[in-house]
């Protein structure tokens, strides 16, 4: 009986011991939680918005754009390519042509790619009698400013590009700490776990609101902000040069498919709508020849190869350049990048869907998911649901603050005691930095800044709490 005696507060001890470290683990990882969504919440809602908007592209531009890109009647036998660039050549004597789109519906006009004074245009020509149908300048599309608030907020440049991409990093830790407070600790009913209860008071309400759809929404953001990384600069340069590096995104055959001298630009610098997986493609050269072969000949070479509509035909640059059939704007499947000699006609390289590494394939995939033309309609509206999700999540998070949050204070979660627990989930963040390396000198940057600044100033750390 004496053994028991003196067991029991020994048990009981090891039993406070480990509730306060549950406690204090639970703590951190909540501050971790409220600081990175107050500070990032701003971002996300920008790029759940104008993603929204995005996912619809075609449907919008088809509506807007209606009087361009359309012609009034269709006809059985349309105007050699050739000639429709010609037609805009003596339109614009000034302009370069730099590419010229096809689309799979007859209705369609061709829209040929122009610079002028350093400035790209489209140019839209019916393909069926040679009228000019009109031209927009690439940069004011409507859905185009959308895409550069996504991914550049309408700023422009790296600073904001790396934002963006902090912003998206960010979310994924997000993610993770929000499921870690949302997992259910000794609680049988599924209310306030996987249903919200609505019944319940304001602040409970508004917590069911925000981690129940969190929990349902989670996976489907994971996919949406990975699918979004190959684009971002720092992680997107890790991913391409992890599928390089192990030939699982272009072919090998795409550097050594024939004997033929290359140049050093890269497929994305001479091109438009190049696939991601054949963006960093070495670029071949068209061998010595008298009289290039005409754009009429470029498109048979694309027919006879069984390339789908919608394509792009990009011109060569100089008298070494190659012609650039590409498509990207379809189905994954439907991928091919090709490089043709400009005066021989030879088809220098040809790389497609099925030729892509297993990261190459994954990559296209998950891009078509992103954009939305994966699976059609469907994907625009699942997508359409995560943003509106996403936003839901950002909004519950702003109320539930502001019902906790103390008059003249921040509302921060308080420290926790364990300083062991503090430093251990401290190191974990910094793990995931490096795999996302904005978020470790994120991270550092503001750990230096509260070791020798935040902490000298009195009334803020009053505020903060």
């Amino acid at each position: 009986m004496e053994a028991v005696k003196i067991d029991q507060p020994i048990q009981n001890q090891e039993k406070n011991t480990e509730k306060q470290t549950k406690a204090s683990l639970y703590q951190i990882v909540w501050r971790w939680h409220f600081y990175a969504g107050l500070i990032f919440a701003p971002f996300l809602i920008i790029l759940a918005f104008s993603g929204a908007v995005y996912l619809f592209k075609p449907q919008i531009e088809n509506i807007i754009y209606e009087d361009l890109y359309f012609v009034q009647e269709v006809d059985n036998s349309p105007l050699s390519s050739s000639t429709q660039v010609a037609t805009v050549k003596e339109a614009y004597p000034d302009g370069t042509v730099t590419s010229v789109k096809f689309y799979d519906e007859p209705s369609r006009t061709t829209e040929i790619g122009l610079m002028e004074n350093g400035q790209m245009s489209s140019v839209f020509v019916d393909p069926y009698n040679g009228k000019i149908a009109g031209s927009l300048n690439n940069d004011e599309k409507f859905t185009e400013q959308f895409k550069k608030l996504h991914s550049e907020l309408m700023i422009g440049g790296t600073v904001a590009n790396r934002l963006v991409e902090l912003a998206a990093c960010w979310a994924v830790i997000l993610l993770i700490t929000g499921l870690y407070i949302w997992w259910p600790r000794n609680r049988a009913s599924i209310w306030g776990i996987i249903l919200p209860r609505f019944k319940s008071k304001e602040r409970t309400f508004w917590r069911d609101m925000h981690a129940v759809p969190a929990f349902w929404l989670s996976v489907f953001i994971l996919i949406l902000i990975a699918t979004g990384l190959p684009w971002s600069g720092v992680m997107g340069e890790q991913i391409n040069h992890l599928a390089t590096s192990t030939n699982t995104g272009y072919p090998p055959f795409a550097n050594s498919w024939g004997e033929k001298p290359e140049s050093t630009f890269k497929t994305k610098d001479v091109a438009e709508d190049v696939p991601w997986a054949a963006e960093n493609l070495p670029v071949p050269m068209s061998t010595n020849g008298y009289k290039p072969i005409s754009l009429k000949d470029v498109t048979l070479i694309a027919q006879n190869e069984n390339i789908n509509k919608p394509y792009t035909i990009s011109m060569p640059q100089d008298e070494k350049g190659v012609y650039t059939i590409s498509t990207s704007h379809t189905k994954p499947g439907d991928n091919a990048t090709l490089h043709v000699d400009q005066y021989s006609g030879l088809v220098l390289t040809d790389v497609r869907f099925q030729d892509y590494g297993l990261m190459g394939k994954a990559i296209t995939m998950g891009i078509a998911l992103h954009e939305g033309r994966l699976f059609g309609l469907a994907n625009q509206i699942i997508g359409l649901i995560v943003c509106i999700g996403l936003f839901g999540l950002i909004v519950s998070s702003f109320i539930m603050w502001r019902i906790r949050k103390p008059e003249g204070k921040l509302g921060s979660p308080s420290k926790p005691k364990d300083k062991k627990i503090t430093r251990t989930v401290f190191f974990i963040m910094l793990g995931m930095g490096v795999i996302m390396p904005l978020v470790g000198i994120s991270i550092i940057i503001v750990f230096l800044l509260d070791r020798f600044f935040f902490t000298k100033l009195k009334p803020f750390k009053a505020w903060v709490g």
